[in-house]
């Protein structure tokens, strides 16, 4: 996409409807006003960035959602096909060490991409830094085979694949392994296998469940970086919004969507609750490709049903925000609390639907590096174990998840965050239930669809309707993915797919 002269923008005279702002959605109109479509976002929240969401109280800044930035540069594709910088929007900078791991023995291991660090990290892990070299190898190979094709030419189907990879390459995809299998296939270590395992948390699955590519995630990591953005990552979402402003999107905040309209095969707009009826030539939802179908176009409920066995939602959380009247220095910006037994933890939420007993925690202490988003002398803190989605054949009680965050805390203050609860000043907490309500998502998940060898081996739904040819989708429940740079790239991806389509209809 080349960059549009400012009197090009709408020059294409097809208005586009992008139902939510999510990242995606914010993606892709970016992309699509720069190619010259009339673009307009409905989202029915009070301010843009989905899941990315801030709170801000009592001198505490939250992200209530996500708190990692990796791949910076495909946001930076945003801002140069406009001739523009991201550091003059998003300033950003990188976060050392990655994270912080704290084991049930004591162990306390960080992750650095520096090879001397590293190195030494593996020692005290009781690993041969070889063999994390090794590893390394291996996953920046998967991630070289999955980017060249999977990422950035948008493959979205079977027959996309198979013309892009052919068999000989896509037998380098390590298919007959799980993501655990390819990792203890060279590290030796439960703690080494346990933090390495958990980079599955990226896309809200199962290290024993998802394919054994999804080792391409670590590369993300060590070779681009882990990054920050000062006062907090809904920063990425004001300096979008900013762009999109310079562009001539329009953008409608409180405004629900209730179905999308069709005619002759073909969508047409998309009705509000106040009854106002939006046209459009092209729609592209950024509401989850399962509530797309049921809520918004009325699929029939034995199709849903049949969608819902290929695209499994990912997992949930209990999102818990934490303001404190102390610091513990112990802490690095992000840490992981590990389960005593993570294979447990995993069974319990992706196989059996419960709420794990000894979960492994994520833990953001953003105030370790940005002093603006706590007072001074205080810490705030996001708590994030993974639990799974709403179902409603194992319904959970709100007793359930009270009592689990109970254990959460109590668990973290045995892991050396002393007399946490006495410490703490604000606190917000959100459920599966406050996540479905929030953000419309499958069952109250976070990811969109999970990551799994048997149920879609790691596919996301195509970003074009079967049904509807001139319907688009981008988020984490379409191909490539969730996570902010996946449907980042997604919205981009899903711009090309409709440029393209829009050309073929249209040439003589």
């Amino acid at each position: 996409m080349t960059p549009p002269s400012a009197t090009s923008l709408g020059s294409r005279g097809k208005r586009v409807l992008v139902l939510g702002a999510g990242l995606g959605g914010i993606s892709a109109a970016i992309s699509l006003a720069q190619e010259g479509y009339d673009v307009t976002i409905i989202e029915k929240n009070p301010r843009i960035g989905g899941k990315l969401n801030v709170l801000e109280t009592d001198g505490f800044t939250f992200d209530l959602g996500p708190s990692i930035l990796t791949l910076p540069h495909l946001f930076e594709r945003l801002f140069e096909r406009s001739g523009k910088k991201m550091a003059d929007y998003i300033p950003i900078r990188e976060l050392l060490p990655h994270w912080r791991n704290f084991f049930e023995d004591g162990a306390v291991i960080d992750l650095h991409p520096d090879p001397g660090v590293m190195a030494d990290e593996a020692v005290k892990a009781g690993e041969d830094p070889q063999a994390v070299r090794d590893f390394l190898e291996y996953s920046y190979g998967l991630y070289d085979l999955v980017n060249d094709g999977y990422f950035e030419q948008g493959l979205d189907t079977a027959k996309d694949f198979r013309a892009h990879y052919g068999l000989k390459n896509f037998t380098k995809f390590d298919l007959f392994r799980t993501m655990h299998g390819g990792v203890k296939r060279f590290l030796k270590t439960d703690h080494m296998r346990d933090i390495f395992d958990y980079f599955i948390k990226y896309v809200g699955s199962s290290a024993h469940r998802a394919p054994a590519f999804m080792n391409c995630l670590p590369a993300i990591q060590f070779r681009y970086g882990l990054w920050y953005v000062d006062g907090g990552l809904y920063g990425i979402a004001r300096g979008l919004g900013r762009l999109m402003e310079e562009l001539g999107v329009k953008v409608l905040l409180d405004t629900k969507v209730e179905e999308i309209t069709r005619s002759g095969g073909m969508v047409n707009g998309a009705r509000t609750t106040d009854g106002t009826i939006h046209p459009a030539d092209i729609i592209l939802s950024n509401v989850e490709f399962i509530p797309t179908h049921r809520q918004l176009l009325g699929t029939d409920e034995a199709a849903v049903r049949k969608l819902e066995k290929k695209y499994v939602p990912a997992c949930s959380g209990l999102v818990m925000e934490l303001g404190l009247d102390r610091t513990y220095p112990q802490l690095a910006h992000h840490n992981f609390f590990f389960s005593g037994d993570q294979r447990a933890h995993f069974r319990s939420v992706f196989v059996k639907g419960e709420l794990p007993e000894d979960p492994t925690i994520y833990l953001v202490a953003a105030s370790r590096t940005d002093a603006s988003v706590a007072p001074p002398g205080c810490e705030a803190l996001k708590i994030l174990p993974h639990i799974p989605p709403l179902d409603e054949n194992l319904p959970l009680t709100p007793t359930d998840y009270d009592a689990f965050r109970t254990r959460v805390l109590e668990k973290l203050e045995r892991m050396g965050l002393e007399d946490l609860r006495k410490h703490i000043v604000v606190q917000h907490t959100w459920t599966p239930q406050d996540l479905l309500e929030q953000y419309n998502s499958n069952r109250g998940s976070i990811y969109g669809v999970a990551a799994d060898r048997f149920r879609n081996l790691a596919f996301k739904a195509p970003q074009q309707s079967t049904d509807y040819p001139n319907l688009f989708f981008a988020g984490g429940s379409a191909n490539p993915g969730g996570g902010m740079p996946m449907v980042v790239l997604g919205g981009q991806n899903a711009c090309r797919k409709i440029v393209a389509w829009d050309n073929k209809r249209t040439s003589p």
